[in-house]
């Protein structure tokens, strides 16, 4: 697997090393010892499966808290998505921005995102589908977001949306500190 720290710190994508023979490749698409040696959370509480009907659809911006505050590793297993990361944490350098990469079934990347670090996506097919590996177990009294279309942040979504949850435009605007 290649790791490529991006301009968040602590976010890693997270490539692929095929193996190609006739029959197609083989791949690892997580390794404990690897992660680990870059000190990142190897734990996995469980796996959840996002599947997305229509292309437009943004799910997020979403975050936990302590004491399930959780680390993620997120990847397209179908179709392609436009996922977006904010970085909560006040002590951070990068500290109330985003960045975004493209995840899809072909590119097979897969994107470590640390704890207080806002996620979502936008689709961009049909029929997408995601595949999270979580650190902790869910929480709803832990559970918190930013809205998608908060101005503090100003994510430029490449497509129209077409579907979001009320609970994701519900939330309030984010107040950063300074």
């Amino acid at each position: 697997m290649r790791f490529r720290e991006l301009a968040i710190p602590g976010v890693f994508l997270i490539e692929p090393e095929r193996h190609e023979d006739e029959r197609g490749f083989f791949a690892r698409t997580f390794c404990q010892r690897e992660m680990a040696a870059r000190g990142l959370d190897v734990r996995v509480a469980q796996c959840n499966t996002s599947y997305n009907r229509l292309r437009g659809t943004v799910r997020g911006m979403h975050y936990a808290v302590p004491p399930a505050d959780e680390r993620k590793l997120v990847r397209c297993t179908r179709g392609a998505i436009h996922d977006v990361l904010i970085d909560l944490r006040p002590d951070s350098p990068a500290y109330g921005r985003h960045i975004a990469v493209e995840l899809d079934a072909e590119n097979r990347l897969g994107l470590y995102v640390p704890a207080q670090v806002a996620h979502g996506f936008q689709t961009l097919a049909d029929h997408s589908e995601v595949l999270y590996q979580m650190s902790t177990f869910y929480d709803p009294d832990c559970a918190r977001g930013v809205r998608f279309d908060d101005p503090s942040f100003a994510i430029r979504w490449p497509q129209e949306i077409t579907v979001a949850s009320q609970r994701d435009r519900a939330f309030p605007d984010a107040v950063l500190a300074p």
